[in-house]
C-alpha cells in the first residue's frame, strides 16, 4: 500500500539521488516573493546549481510567501548539500538588496540566533520523498494547482503562472532553462 503522500517528514535528511517534494516557507510567512526580483533571484540560483550539475528540477512554483519544488540532490556542493547552498545563497541575495533597496522591510526578518542577524528561510523545511510516480504526480499537481486556490487566484489556468514550471508541462518549453520531465524518473 502506498504511504500517506502528506506525511511531513520534517527530521529526516535528504539523500543524494532521491527525488524529493520539498517546500521552503519566508520567516513568518512574509510576502517577499510578491516583490518579482526575488523570485528572480530563486530562478537563477536554481539554474545555477542546475548548470552547475548539483541538482536537477523536475517541477516548482514560487509563491508569495513560500516555494514548492519537486527535485533531486545530485552531487554536493563543496561540503554541503544543494538545498543548503540554494538556502544560503538566495537569503544572502536577498537581504544584499533589502539593504540596500528596501532597509525598512529588513526588520521583519531580524533574528537572535548565534549564527546571523536576518533569517529568510523558516527552520526545518518539508522534505518527502517521491517513492511513487502517482506520489510524484500528485505533487506535481498539487505544485502547478498552488496559484489557483481560492487564497491566493494568482492566475486562472495553472500554465498561466510565469513563476511555475506548469507551462513546460503544457508546451514543452522551458522558458527557465533548467527544467527536467519527470516522467521516466521512478
Amino acid at each position: 500500500m502506498e504511504k500517506d503522500i502528506f506525511k511531513q517528514d520534517r527530521n529526516s535528511k535528504m539523500l543524494l539521488d532521491e527525488v524529493y517534494f520539498w517546500t521552503d516557507t519566508v520567516k513568518d510567512w512574509k510576502k517577499i516573493f510578491s516583490i518579482d526580483k526575488y523570485k528572480i533571484i530563486v530562478i537563477d540560483t536554481l539554474r545555477e546549481l542546475v548548470n552547475r550539475k548539483k541538482i536537477t528540477v523536475y517541477a516548482f512554483v514560487i509563491m508569495p510567501n513560500h516555494l514548492h519544488l519537486v527535485w533531486q540532490m545530485i552531487e554536493l556542493n563543496g561540503k554541503e548539500m544543494p538545498h543548503a547552498s540554494f538556502n544560503k545563497f538566495t537569503s544572502h541575495q536577498i537581504f544584499q538588496d533589502l539593504k540596500l533597496q528596501h532597509p525598512e522591510i529588513l526588520p521583519y526578518f531580524k533574528v537572535s540566533d548565534r549564527e546571523r542577524n536576518f533569517r529568510l528561510w523558516q527552520r526545518d523545511p518539508l522534505a518527502i520523498l517521491m517513492d511513487t510516480t502517482n506520489k510524484l504526480e500528485q505533487k506535481i499537481d498539487y505544485i502547478h494547482n498552488n496559484p489557483l486556490q481560492e487564497r491566493w487566484q494568482l492566475c486562472e489556468n495553472p500554465e498561466d503562472y510565469e513563476w511555475s514550471s506548469a507551462r513546460f508541462y503544457e508546451t514543452g518549453i522551458d522558458n527557465f532553462e533548467f527544467l527536467t520531465d519527470y516522467r521516466g524518473i521512478i
